[in-house]
């Protein structure tokens, strides 16, 4: 049986698959694209308030910071004092105590209480911090 599939030259596959030369106004209107799409970028971020943000964040992050140190310092203590020195977190309701068979099932309602007590304190020490440094004032909406 003959072989009736035709053989393609190298030449003629070459210059099937080679890309068509690009023109220097192809090339100049890419670079304008990529310019422009950059600029919409700057837009954006002029218009959203971005540097704003990135600058709230990274004090925000700072003064969570300084508000842990305050109320792992100052407040966790006078509340340890307060409790006449309870492990509060170690307090617990057992439901079911522990066998061979299974673990403890239990309530951690110290653990509760604990976490309570430090978002209470957290929110109780920005409110002394914005007050005092009178915080409160540069805030552009408040006045308006």
């Amino acid at each position: 049986m003959p072989n009736t599939t035709k053989k393609t030259s190298t030449k003629t596959q070459t210059a099937k698959s080679a890309k068509p030369p690009v023109t220097r106004r192809a090339a100049v209107e890419a670079k304008l694209k990529n310019v422009a799409s950059q600029n919409g970028f700057i837009v954006f971020v002029r218009e959203q308030g971005i540097i704003g943000l990135a600058v709230g964040l990274a004090i925000g992050t700072a003064a969570g910071a300084s508000v842990k140190v305050i109320v792992n310092e100052l407040i966790s203590p006078l509340v340890a004092l307060l409790t006449a020195g309870v492990d509060l977190n170690s307090l617990k309701w057992v439901l079911l105590k522990e066998t061979s068979k299974h673990a403890e099932v239990a309530i951690g309602w110290g653990a509760i209480l604990s976490s309570l007590i430090t978002l209470i304190a957290t929110a109780l020490v920005i409110y002394w911090l914005i007050h005092i440094a009178k915080l409160d004032r540069l805030d552009k909406k408040k006045g308006a």
